[in-house]
């Protein structure tokens, strides 16, 4: 493949997969939008309730992620077949997983909330919530196994036009259901919810019944994987590379409470400059979670066809090309934070500490742009997800947590080195997964013990 077409080619997985991650932005915060015109309790009682689909998330990303490394092998191999199989055994786990959730959210919706505030009215807002958003996690994790299997095989568009149209149902429903004289309140957010995620796999099984004549999934094999037939060694090599991803997305998850309670003991100016500085990051942030998995399906798939140069090749192109693109976004952080300041109305000294903060956050961007599409787009992509695992566990538990606190409640430095260390992960992460990128030790042909 020449750099032409190698770029054309990664151009138009990451496309699809930004927009994918933009609309995914805009479902997780509809609700939230819609119901603060309603009230704090409200408000409150969503947030927090869709906290468990945050956690079940967590298990299906785990799940997926182990079987897209897996699949984009094969992919490249072009062995369909066994690609089927390992849909069943996602498949499987993805609908064991989710039913548990849902049928213990339903039971257990009262203690569950209880867990998140001790608000009473928050609380039964909440219960509320979950009692009827419960049902669609089950659709939810048929329609997210399927989608990013299609993704491992360079399949997005279809991912792309599912979410948008959830997006587009998702307002309707909530408008209808909130806004009008039905005026439902937080049930009908929910029942907004649920019909987006039915008309999300209504897409999706329409799409396979009329239009995947090629990949055709659901066949025999995808039964094999279902009941385990003949599937011993594949499944075992799912493991293997599953859990480790699924311990690193625990490990991160468990450490976003503590981040968000120490700043929330900053002063109120320092947090609402904190919340405006993330929005704008996380912005830009869907561009490169979007490279990080285009590169993961270019290098799976060059692993598969068994050219070890290509994918040597393609890593250093990819590599020089996160950087180009960590500089580029991180400029555009710099020179526009003014201009995006100016719609916020804050006070003289919230404002200016949005303005360091969003200095910060240029320079972070440039670290983050490299770091996380060689962690998870190489390395991972590659095969060796246990590196990503330890990496995490070493920076977040053992360097950021501990240099955080110290820096903001017992050195009581300056907010702005408090948010320094916080973020901090982004900088020196980066040298040693260049240096495990260099090693090529990444390179791990899974289909070789099939």
């Amino acid at each position: 493949m020449d750099n032409k077409q190698f770029y054309k080619s990664v151009f138009f997985l990451v496309l699809p997969m930004a927009l994918q991650n933009l609309i995914n932005v805009g479902i997780s915060s509809t609700d939230v939008i819609m119901l603060g015109r309603i009230g704090e309790k409200t408000l409150s009682g969503a947030s927090l309730g869709s906290q468990v689909f945050f956690i079940l998330s967590l298990f299906l990303f785990g799940i997926t992620s182990g079987g897209a490394v897996l699949i984009a092998q094969y992919w490249g191999k072009g062995d369909l077949p066994t690609i089927q199989k390992i849909f069943g055994i996602e498949m499987k786990y993805a609908l064991l997983v989710s039913f548990v959730f849902m049928t213990a959210t339903f039971a257990f919706a009262n203690p569950i909330m209880h867990i998140f505030t001790n608000d009473p009215e928050a609380a039964a807002e909440g219960v509320s919530y979950l009692h009827i958003v419960c049902f669609s996690y089950v659709l939810s994790a048929i329609t997210m196994v399927y989608l990013n299997t299609m993704r491992s095989m360079e399949h997005v568009v279809i991912a792309t036009l599912v979410y948008l149209c959830s997006l587009i149902t998702n307002i309707a429903a909530n408008y209808i259901f909130i806004f009008t004289p039905l005026n439902m309140g937080i049930r009908g957010a929910a029942i907004g919810t649920f019909a987006a995620r039915i008309l999300e796999l209504g897409i999706v099984l329409f799409y396979v019944w009329k239009k995947d004549t090629k990949v055709k999934l659901f066949d025999e094999k995808f039964r094999d994987g279902i009941i385990g037939k003949g599937s011993g060694t594949v499944w075992k090599t799912f493991f293997k590379v599953c859990i480790p991803i699924l311990t690193s997305g625990l490990l991160w998850a468990v450490s976003l409470p503590m981040q968000t309670a120490l700043l929330g003991h900053l002063s109120a100016d320092a947090i609402a400059a904190n919340s405006v500085s993330s929005t704008f990051f996380q912005y830009l942030k869907v561009i490169v979670i979007a490279i990080a998995g285009a590169s993961a399906v270019v290098i799976g798939k060059d692993i598969g066809s068994n050219d070890e140069e290509k994918v040597r090749c393609n890593g250093r192109t990819l590599s020089v090309l996160y950087l180009a693109i960590g500089l580029l976004l991180g400029t555009v952080l710099f020179l526009l934070r003014s201009p995006l300041l100016s719609m916020y109305r804050l006070t003289p000294q919230a404002t200016l500490y949005a303005d360091h903060f969003m200095i910060i956050m240029s320079v972070i961007m440039v670290g983050m742009s490299y770091q996380m599409p060689v962690g998870v787009g190489i390395i991972q992509g590659g095969g060796d997800t246990k590196f990503s695992m330890y990496l995490n566990l070493i920076s977040v538990w053992c360097i950021v947590m501990p240099l955080s606190f110290l820096a903001a409640f017992y050195w009581k430095l300056p907010v702005e080195l408090v948010v320094i260390a916080v973020q901090s992960d982004q900088i020196f992460k980066c040298l040693p997964k260049f240096l495990r990128f260099k090693s090529y030790k990444w390179i791990q042909k899974l289909t070789a013990i099939d």
